[in-house]
This record gives C-alpha cells, sequence and structure tokens, in this order.
C-alpha cells in the first residue's frame, strides 16, 4: 500500500499551462484512483470487447499541490498511460482553460489515444457523455469505468443514475 500513496513517478515538470492548485490529499487520491483502473482495466481486457474510462471532472490534467513545488499527473493522464489501456477516453470538465490544457497534455502524452473530449457541465451534457460512449450488443460487449470527483456538491442525482 505504501507505493499507493507514495508514487514519485507521477511528479511532472511544470509545462506552462494551467495546473489547479490542490490539497496534500489530492496526490493520494490520484494514486488510488490510477491504481484502481489499473487493477479494472488489466482486470477486464479480456472480458470485454471495449472498454470505455469516463471522467465527468476531469480538470487540467496536473495538479500544483498546495504549498509545494509538486505538480502531478492528475487521472486522466495517469489513465492514458496504464499498462493495458482503455479503448476509449471520454473526459469532461466545465473549466474552458483546464479542458484546453488537458487537451494539449493529452495530444502530447498519448496522440493516438481515441479521446473525446465534453466541454461544460457534466449535469448538462449527459446527452453528449451518453453518446460518446459505444453502443454495445451481444458480439461488441462494452463495460465502462466512471470516476466522479467533484469539487462542490454540484453533481446531480439524475446524473449519476
Amino acid at each position: 500500500m505504501a507505493n499507493i500513496i507514495a508514487d514519485d513517478r507521477w511528479v511532472v515538470e511544470d509545462d506552462g499551462l494551467f495546473c489547479q492548485e490542490v490539497g496534500p490529499w489530492a496526490e493520494t487520491k490520484h494514486n488510488l484512483v490510477s491504481y484502481y483502473g489499473r487493477l479494472f482495466s488489466t482486470g477486464m481486457k479480456d472480458k470485454w470487447d471495449r472498454r470505455i474510462y469516463i471522467e465527468l471532472y476531469a480538470g487540467a490534467g496536473y495538479s500544483r499541490i498546495r504549498e509545494t513545488l509538486r505538480i502531478v499527473a492528475g487521472s486522466p493522464l495517469r489513465a492514458l498511460l496504464l499498462p493495458h489501456p482503455f479503448d476509449r477516453y471520454i473526459f469532461c470538465e466545465k473549466d474552458s482553460v483546464s479542458i484546453e490544457s488537458l487537451k494539449v497534455r493529452v495530444k502530447r502524452i498519448a496522440p493516438r489515444a481515441d479521446v473525446v473530449f465534453i466541454p461544460g457541465d457534466c449535469n448538462d451534457r449527459m446527452p453528449d457523455l451518453l453518446a460518446a460512449i459505444p453502443a454495445g450488443s451481444r458480439e461488441d460487449r462494452v463495460l465502462s469505468l466512471c470516476f466522479v470527483d467533484p469539487c462542490d456538491i454540484g453533481i446531480k442525482f439524475k446524473t449519476i443514475r
């Protein structure tokens, strides 16, 4: 468990793009989400035809740990770099500066990944989010992992449903 909590592999250099400041707990959270994503993507890779990673509050891809000089890769970028990547990534983000920074970072680290960016509030963009998930069938089984981590209590229950 110690590797999950303190994982310096994800400390990154400042690239000059927008980077949200977060509390020190965020680094542990990103490490745990990355660990779970790795377990999910690896465990399901031979059981499903396509695996989809969805993040409703994707952010900018980098986070600066408050009161430090540490910048860490966030959950969207970590998901893109898993040993057994997902087949599609869907990133929703309300803040326009954050999603534009995320687009640049995604293109730089995973230029061939199948990524759908959905700008705006996930509560309002649910039809677009659902449309981006491939329709599954008996011949094309689709499994999704959705990470929901709002910075406030703005997520609506109907969105989760």
